[in-house]
């Protein structure tokens, strides 16, 4: 194995265990939090999806691809392959849509009652489990027609017609195919993208208006102390503008791929790399951005486990 090889695969590894441990801490902190009676905001159930939908990318996609990375290229089945490849995209794809939905639904919540969007603030909470579940049904059935195209990578099958994936191949099919698949594959993404900044614009103008009018009312010298409302806003900002250029930068690279038609095993790798690396660093986000979330995880690495935690709060 080159030296190139095993960094990569270390790389990959590292992300995707502190990935996982990351999205594990998050997710407990937030049970702990509803065994607690601690307050329940609607973005609360949103951001458990998106923690759901990291760990399925990360056990998915991480894992083979450290696998593969690391020298082992024949370490599944097709039914293996094919079931990495969807639930993967399945992940990916509620992840994208879940900060979608984080970024409108905290744009509702911190809209003032004089804002176009006050109206939606009573009907949040009831939109919110009906949104993830159109969400989570949407992708398991869009992304049905990718495990028809994936097979197992073995050394004994002929390598014309296909599209190297490591562990894993896809069969090169007719062009018009191959563009109605991938335009349905990407109208997810489309949507999520023409959204997301539509609802960020709208969170920078409201807290934008919200500072003015604090100013106004209590001097030039307000308070350093941000409220829970702006603490979050500012996290979710923060965590749409890292998806989006994490995105970017995948996409550029497959887009790469796809022109120069050359499958650079790099430009794979760093591909992929960025789709990890949001997944292993957006509980870190999270978890910065809500103090409750925060203590509560330095609580449970101090004392060594949660049982313990939910007594206490």
């Amino acid at each position: 194995m080159a030296s190139g090889d095993l960094m990569i695969g270390m790389i990959f590894l590292t992300l995707t265990v502190v990935g996982i441990l990351g999205n594990f801490c998050l997710l407990s902190s937030y049970l702990c939090l509803d065994c607690s009676g601690c307050r329940f905001r609607c973005t609360d159930l949103i951001i458990k999806h998106l923690v759901a939908a990291n760990c399925l990318f990360l056990l998915f996609r991480g894992i083979p691809h450290t696998m593969e990375a690391l020298g082992f290229r024949h370490f599944t089945s097709d039914l293996g392959c094919k079931l990495a490849f969807y639930v993967h995209r399945v992940g990916r794809g509620m992840s994208f849509s879940s900060i979608c939905l984080l970024s409108v639904f905290q744009a509702i919540t911190i809209s003032p009652r004089d804002f176009r969007w006050a109206k939606l603030k009573v009907k949040a909470l009831r939109y919110t489990s009906s949104s993830l579940f159109l969400c989570w049904s949407l992708h398991l059935l869009i992304n049905i027609i990718v495990p028809m195209h994936v097979t197992a990578n073995r050394g004994n099958i002929n390598m014309t017609k296909r599209n190297e994936f490591g562990y894993c191949f896809a069969s090169d099919y007719e062009k018009s195919v191959h563009t109605v698949n991938a335009a349905l594959l990407s109208l997810p993404d489309v949507l999520c993208l023409g959204i997301m900044p539509w609802a960020s614009g709208s969170m920078v103008i409201i807290l934008y208006r919200h500072k003015q009018q604090f100013q106004h009312l209590h001097g030039n010298s307000p308070s350093n102390r941000s409220s829970p409302e702006s603490r979050a806003t500012t996290t979710i900002l923060l965590l749409v503008s890292t998806f989006v250029s994490l995105y970017t930068l995948s996409c550029s690279f497959q887009v790469f791929l796809g022109v120069s038609g050359n499958s650079s095993q790099l430009m794979s790798h760093l591909s992929t790399l960025t789709n990890i690396a949001f997944s292993s660093l957006s509980p870190f986000v999270l978890m910065r951005g809500d103090s409750n979330v925060s203590r509560l995880c330095f609580t449970w690495i101090k004392g060594g486990g949660f049982p313990f935690i939910c007594i206490t709060l």
